[in-house]
């Protein structure tokens, strides 16, 4: 069995220090799955390209995006990380429970994203006509539609990444979801 380690600063190339010290900086340490993306010359910047690019899906929008595919995805990497950051964008830890099932009855603009994300995620971008209609009716444009499919690749690089590296998580656990998921 091969194992995925987590590669310390001195095991990666210099482009990816850089980056590790960038990360050190801003976030006060490096996150292990960041980490294990520097196994590669070029994926932690192009990762840290696409998270950081500029979107129409930002804030509670973009982790109520996080949140779903995570849960769908049964990342517990992911999962951990986004309840953090979740509670730091305002949420409080029973709506983050309740995104991750895939509604949010506190906002209506927020139910309708994360039913649509919750949609395309489990049905591999196939969303039927009734979600998709809800979501521009909740005040949502053909620009966040297309964003939120260019958010949900972005965390299914991530979700991957921990399923197949299995690296250890270094954030507090999430919770687990008493609620069984399914796409309308």
């Amino acid at each position: 069995m091969t194992t995925i380690t987590v590669p310390a600063r001195d095991h990666v190339s210099p482009a990816n220090q850089a980056m590790f010290d960038a990360l050190k900086g801003k976030l006060g340490f490096v996150p292990n799955l960041y980490a294990t993306l520097a196994h590669s010359e070029n994926a932690l910047a192009s990762y840290l390209a696409l998270q950081s690019a500029k979107s129409s899906i930002q804030g509670k929008a973009r982790e109520t995006v996080n949140l779903v595919v995570s849960q769908v995805n049964e990342c517990e990497y992911c999962l951990a990380a986004h309840t953090v950051i979740g509670g730091m964008v305002g949420f409080k830890p029973e709506q983050v429970l309740e995104i991750r099932s895939g509604r949010a009855s506190f906002d209506v603009k927020l139910d309708a994203l994360a039913r649509l994300t919750l949609s395309l995620a489990s049905n591999r971008g196939h969303v039927d006509q009734a979600t998709l209609d809800a979501f521009f009716a909740a005040g949502w444009t053909k620009e966040n539609l297309v964003d939120v499919i260019v958010t949900i690749g972005d965390k299914v690089v991530t979700n991957y990444l921990h399923a197949a590296t299995k690296v250890p998580v270094d954030f507090p656990a999430a919770p687990k979801l008493a609620l069984h998921m399914a796409a309308e």
